[in-house]
């Protein structure tokens, strides 16, 4: 069994490059059509186990919506995003976390809370015209 830090291989770092340049929370098949440009042997299940491997580090954020296709972000830190109900499309939501959020469900209910995750919904610029 090995220990220490896992290795960030070259497939991951590249990867993790790429989904890094966009603010699109692509999904894995658009990630996997744009680390193509780079990798053009990689296949579609080594970017999803990649994909993986680096939500479970903590590099990555997973963001997984109702009934659609799991989206990813290069982005770690805690945010809030939004979602179009019309074409999918996810942004993230310039807004502090709400820390009092955490503390008042705790009271409210007696669990210790670790974190939470809130996503607004919405009809984005473009579909709204």
């Amino acid at each position: 069994m090995k220990h220490g830090k896992p290795r960030i291989t070259h497939q991951r770092e590249v990867i993790l490059e790429e989904l890094k340049s966009v603010r699109t929370h692509p999904s894995a098949d658009e990630l996997y059509d744009q680390v193509r440009q780079r990798l053009p042997r990689i296949s579609l299940a080594t970017v999803y186990r990649n994909l993986e491997f680096l939500t479970d580090q903590g590099l990555v954020q997973k963001i997984e919506v109702g009934g659609r296709q799991k989206r990813f972000d290069g982005n770690p830190e805690e945010h809030y995003h939004i979602r179009c109900l019309d074409c999918g499309k996810v942004d993230d939501v310039d807004l502090d976390r709400i820390q009092s959020l955490d503390k008042s469900i705790s009271r409210t209910c007696g669990y210790k809370v670790i974190g939470h995750r809130l996503e607004f919904m919405g009809i984005c610029p473009e579909c709204s015209k």
